[in-house]
Protein backbone atom coordinates (compact mmCIF):
# COMPACT_ATOMS: atom_id res chain seq x y z
CA UNK A 1 0.00 0.00 0.00
CA UNK A 2 1.65 3.21 -1.02
CA UNK A 3 0.91 6.68 0.90
CA UNK A 4 0.75 9.60 -1.48
CA UNK A 5 2.51 12.72 0.38
CA UNK A 6 0.30 15.83 0.30
CA UNK A 7 1.50 18.69 -1.77
CA UNK A 8 1.79 21.94 -0.14
CA UNK A 9 2.32 25.12 -1.79
CA UNK A 10 2.07 28.83 -1.00
CA UNK A 11 0.14 31.27 -2.11
CA UNK A 12 -0.89 34.96 -1.71
CA UNK A 13 -3.56 35.41 0.33
CA UNK A 14 -4.87 39.14 1.09
CA UNK A 15 -6.21 39.73 4.51
CA UNK A 16 -8.25 42.81 3.62
CA UNK A 17 -8.07 43.95 7.85
CA UNK A 18 -3.98 43.33 7.89
CA UNK A 19 -3.97 45.39 4.54
CA UNK A 20 -6.25 48.40 5.96
CA UNK A 21 -4.12 48.40 9.36
CA UNK A 22 -0.71 48.37 6.82
CA UNK A 23 -2.51 51.54 4.79
CA UNK A 24 -3.15 53.85 8.01
CA UNK A 25 -0.14 52.69 9.83
CA UNK A 26 2.40 53.04 6.97
CA UNK A 27 1.87 56.42 5.85
CA UNK A 28 2.32 57.44 9.64
CA UNK A 29 5.67 56.15 10.11
CA UNK A 30 7.16 57.48 6.66
CA UNK A 31 5.47 60.94 7.61
CA UNK A 32 7.18 61.06 11.08
CA UNK A 33 10.44 60.02 9.53
CA UNK A 34 9.97 62.93 7.14
CA UNK A 35 9.22 65.40 9.35
CA UNK A 36 12.44 64.26 11.34
CA UNK A 37 14.19 65.14 8.02
CA UNK A 38 12.83 67.88 8.24
CA UNK A 39 13.64 69.28 11.45
CA UNK A 40 17.41 67.96 11.09
CA UNK A 41 17.45 70.49 8.00
CA UNK A 42 15.34 73.28 10.22
CA UNK A 43 17.82 72.59 13.31
CA UNK A 44 21.48 72.52 11.14
CA UNK A 45 20.32 76.02 9.30
CA UNK A 46 19.44 77.20 12.88
CA UNK A 47 22.98 76.16 14.30
CA UNK A 48 24.77 77.90 10.55
CA UNK A 49 22.57 80.98 10.94
CA UNK A 50 23.78 80.91 14.80
CA UNK A 51 27.73 80.22 14.15
CA UNK A 52 27.68 83.08 11.20
CA UNK A 53 25.82 85.50 13.35
CA UNK A 54 28.50 84.98 16.81
CA UNK A 55 31.44 85.84 14.21
CA UNK A 56 30.00 89.18 12.44
CA UNK A 57 27.50 90.46 15.36
CA UNK A 58 28.43 92.34 18.03
CA UNK A 59 26.92 91.95 22.06
CA UNK A 60 24.51 94.98 20.90
CA UNK A 61 23.44 93.72 17.98
CA UNK A 62 22.75 90.03 19.25
CA UNK A 63 20.39 92.08 22.06
CA UNK A 64 18.72 94.06 19.23
CA UNK A 65 17.89 90.49 17.62
CA UNK A 66 16.82 88.73 20.81
CA UNK A 67 18.94 85.84 22.26
CA UNK A 68 17.93 82.23 22.41
CA UNK A 69 19.48 79.66 24.63
CA UNK A 70 22.17 77.69 23.53
CA UNK A 71 23.22 80.27 21.09
CA UNK A 72 26.56 81.09 20.47
CA UNK A 73 28.15 84.69 21.08
CA UNK A 74 31.50 86.36 20.89
CA UNK A 75 32.20 89.03 23.43
CA UNK A 76 35.15 91.59 23.79
CA UNK A 77 35.19 93.41 26.88
CA UNK A 78 36.31 93.28 30.70
CA UNK A 79 35.44 91.23 33.98
CA UNK A 80 33.82 92.90 36.80
CA UNK A 81 36.68 92.95 39.64
CA UNK A 82 34.45 93.52 41.97
CA UNK A 83 30.66 91.66 41.34
CA UNK A 84 31.07 87.63 41.35
CA UNK A 85 28.79 84.98 43.25
CA UNK A 86 29.64 81.12 44.03
CA UNK A 87 26.60 79.12 43.01
CA UNK A 88 26.95 76.26 45.61
CA UNK A 89 26.11 72.37 45.47
CA UNK A 90 27.41 71.87 42.03
CA UNK A 91 29.37 68.24 42.38
CA UNK A 92 31.56 67.00 39.81
CA UNK A 93 32.42 63.34 40.18
CA UNK A 94 31.55 63.38 43.74
CA UNK A 95 33.70 66.32 44.52
CA UNK A 96 31.86 69.23 45.78
CA UNK A 97 32.13 72.69 44.40
CA UNK A 98 30.77 76.03 43.23
CA UNK A 99 30.05 77.00 39.90
CA UNK A 100 31.45 80.88 39.65
CA UNK A 101 29.43 83.50 38.00
CA UNK A 102 30.68 87.20 37.40
CA UNK A 103 29.73 90.53 35.59
CA UNK A 104 31.09 91.30 32.49
CA UNK A 105 31.07 94.89 30.75
CA UNK A 106 31.46 94.60 26.84
CA UNK A 107 32.49 96.97 24.65
CA UNK A 108 28.94 97.69 23.49
CA UNK A 109 26.09 97.36 25.33
CA UNK A 110 24.94 96.13 28.50
CA UNK A 111 26.88 94.05 31.13
CA UNK A 112 25.79 90.35 30.91
CA UNK A 113 26.47 87.84 34.03
CA UNK A 114 29.18 85.15 32.68
CA UNK A 115 29.66 81.65 34.36
CA UNK A 116 32.76 80.98 34.11
CA UNK A 117 32.57 77.01 34.99
CA UNK A 118 33.03 74.82 38.01
CA UNK A 119 35.23 75.21 40.74
CA UNK A 120 36.28 72.83 43.68
CA UNK A 121 35.35 73.85 47.49
CA UNK A 122 37.27 73.82 50.06
CA UNK A 123 37.32 71.43 52.70
CA UNK A 124 35.43 73.26 55.47
CA UNK A 125 32.18 74.55 54.62
CA UNK A 126 33.34 77.89 56.05
CA UNK A 127 35.87 78.94 53.84
CA UNK A 128 35.21 80.06 50.09
CA UNK A 129 37.60 79.23 46.97
CA UNK A 130 40.19 81.64 46.01
CA UNK A 131 40.01 82.43 42.52
CA UNK A 132 41.54 85.38 40.30
CA UNK A 133 39.86 87.04 37.55
CA UNK A 134 41.26 88.59 34.42
CA UNK A 135 41.93 92.52 34.15
CA UNK A 136 41.86 94.20 31.05
CA UNK A 137 40.44 93.68 27.69
CA UNK A 138 39.55 90.28 27.13
CA UNK A 139 37.20 87.88 24.43
CA UNK A 140 35.10 85.27 25.29
CA UNK A 141 33.38 82.73 22.71
CA UNK A 142 30.32 80.95 24.93
CA UNK A 143 26.69 79.92 24.74
CA UNK A 144 23.27 81.61 26.16
CA UNK A 145 22.03 80.14 29.11
CA UNK A 146 18.99 80.82 31.72
CA UNK A 147 19.88 81.95 35.06
CA UNK A 148 19.80 79.58 37.86
CA UNK A 149 16.29 80.25 39.16
CA UNK A 150 14.38 78.15 41.52
CA UNK A 151 11.05 77.48 41.01
CA UNK A 152 10.12 79.20 43.73
CA UNK A 153 11.12 82.32 45.53
CA UNK A 154 14.61 83.13 44.96
CA UNK A 155 16.52 83.19 48.30
CA UNK A 156 18.29 86.26 49.51
CA UNK A 157 22.46 86.14 49.70
CA UNK A 158 22.93 86.72 53.51
CA UNK A 159 26.79 87.54 53.01
CA UNK A 160 27.63 91.87 52.56
CA UNK A 161 31.09 90.54 50.90
CA UNK A 162 31.78 89.88 47.41
CA UNK A 163 32.42 86.72 46.66
CA UNK A 164 28.54 85.85 47.52
CA UNK A 165 27.56 82.42 48.16
CA UNK A 166 24.34 81.68 46.89
CA UNK A 167 22.30 78.78 45.93
CA UNK A 168 20.39 80.10 43.36
CA UNK A 169 20.87 83.63 41.26
CA UNK A 170 17.79 85.07 39.72
CA UNK A 171 17.59 87.45 37.34
CA UNK A 172 16.32 90.05 39.93
CA UNK A 173 18.95 88.90 42.48
CA UNK A 174 21.26 90.05 39.81
CA UNK A 175 19.73 93.01 38.70
CA UNK A 176 20.05 93.75 42.21
CA UNK A 177 23.75 94.96 42.37
CA UNK A 178 23.73 95.74 38.23
CA UNK A 179 20.62 97.11 36.93
CA UNK A 180 21.92 96.89 33.30
CA UNK A 181 22.18 93.24 33.17
CA UNK A 182 21.02 91.29 29.97
CA UNK A 183 18.18 88.67 30.19
CA UNK A 184 20.47 86.22 29.87
CA UNK A 185 23.75 84.72 30.90
CA UNK A 186 26.99 83.31 28.68
CA UNK A 187 28.08 80.08 29.96
CA UNK A 188 31.91 80.31 28.47
CA UNK A 189 32.75 77.41 25.66
CA UNK A 190 35.37 75.77 27.18
CA UNK A 191 39.15 75.99 29.83
CA UNK A 192 40.46 77.61 26.80
CA UNK A 193 38.65 80.68 27.38
CA UNK A 194 39.57 83.94 29.26
CA UNK A 195 38.95 83.14 33.49
CA UNK A 196 37.72 79.97 32.61
CA UNK A 197 37.77 77.41 35.43
CA UNK A 198 35.70 74.09 34.24
CA UNK A 199 33.62 74.90 31.58
CA UNK A 200 32.42 71.56 30.06
CA UNK A 201 28.94 71.97 29.40
CA UNK A 202 27.49 69.93 26.58
CA UNK A 203 24.54 72.40 24.35
CA UNK A 204 21.40 72.24 25.17
CA UNK A 205 19.96 72.52 21.55
CA UNK A 206 18.74 68.79 19.88
CA UNK A 207 21.39 68.21 17.20
CA UNK A 208 20.72 67.60 13.93
CA UNK A 209 22.14 64.11 14.02
CA UNK A 210 19.77 62.94 16.76
CA UNK A 211 16.92 64.01 14.25
CA UNK A 212 18.34 61.93 11.83
CA UNK A 213 18.58 59.06 14.25
CA UNK A 214 15.04 59.61 14.76
CA UNK A 215 14.22 59.52 11.12
CA UNK A 216 16.10 56.41 10.30
CA UNK A 217 14.32 54.12 13.64
CA UNK A 218 10.67 55.67 11.88
CA UNK A 219 11.60 54.62 8.24
CA UNK A 220 13.16 51.12 9.85
CA UNK A 221 9.66 50.78 11.59
CA UNK A 222 7.87 51.55 7.94
CA UNK A 223 9.89 48.74 6.27
CA UNK A 224 9.23 46.38 8.94
CA UNK A 225 5.71 46.74 8.42
CA UNK A 226 5.83 46.01 4.76
CA UNK A 227 7.92 42.86 5.19
CA UNK A 228 5.64 41.44 8.23
CA UNK A 229 2.44 42.15 6.12
CA UNK A 230 4.11 40.57 2.73
CA UNK A 231 5.36 37.51 4.94
CA UNK A 232 1.62 37.05 6.81
CA UNK A 233 0.39 37.06 3.06
CA UNK A 234 2.31 34.49 1.67
CA UNK A 235 0.43 31.35 3.40
CA UNK A 236 1.18 27.69 2.79
CA UNK A 237 -1.66 25.78 1.22
CA UNK A 238 -2.31 22.17 0.72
Amino acid sequence: MTIQKSKTHRRWVWDWRLLVFTGILLPVLLGLGRWQLDRASEKQALLDRWQQQSQTLSWAEHLQQGLQIDQPVALVGQYSQRYHWLLDNRTREGVPGYEVLSVFYPEQGPPVVVNRGWLPGKQRRSELPEFSTPTGLVSLQGRIGAFPEPPVLAERAEQHQWPKRVQSLSTAQARAEEEDLADGLVRLSGREQPGAFVADWAPDVMGPQTHYGYAVQWFSLAMALIILTLVASFRKMT
